[in-house]
């Protein structure tokens, strides 16, 4: 796994992302780490840290079992933080393969979706759990226009 601190220019005493994949993943990193400072600042947070780490099915399941007593793989966990750690959020990268498949989008788009789904929980956005509710939930309408925002950045993919 590698470690990587991810920050824009005039970002140095501002908002930090750490991005932090398994060594085999490519990751559209410059259009995730951009589309997140982009949303952090939107919502008016002006400095602080977040943590993105995407990792294997068996340790994302682990984390869902020990902190959130469900035993099952999440394609997303999200655990805000106090400031100025903003939050550490959790991809499965191997159910988000499965979901980007299933929705017939790329691999990179849902990791993206992924990502913009648990800064938006840790900047304190929710949705119903009911499938049916979730999916027109406000949290969900700005998830997508989130994804389809940083999509149109120059080097997306």
């Amino acid at each position: 796994m590698r470690h990587e601190v991810a920050q824009e220019e005039g970002h140095e005493a501002g908002i930090q992302i750490f991005l932090n994949a398994l060594s085999n993943l490519t990751l559209p990193e410059s259009a995730i780490r951009r589309g997140l400072l982009a949303l952090l600042e939107a919502e008016g947070i002006e400095t602080g840290e977040l943590s993105v780490t995407f990792l294997d099915d068996t340790a994302a399941q682990e984390l869902n079992r020990i902190y959130l007593d469900h035993d099952w793989v999440p394609d997303v966990l999200s655990f805000p933080l106090s400031p100025p750690l903003l939050g550490d959020i959790y991809i499965a990268v191997e159910q988000a393969r499965r979901q980007a498949l299933a929705y017939g989008v790329t691999v990179s788009e849902e990791l993206l979706r992924l990502a913009i789904h648990g800064t938006l929980h840790v900047v304190g956005y929710d949705h119903p759990e009911e499938p049916e509710l979730r999916d027109t939930s406000a949290m969900m309408e700005r998830q997508e226009a989130w994804v389809r925002r940083v999509k149109d950045l120059e080097g997306w993919e």
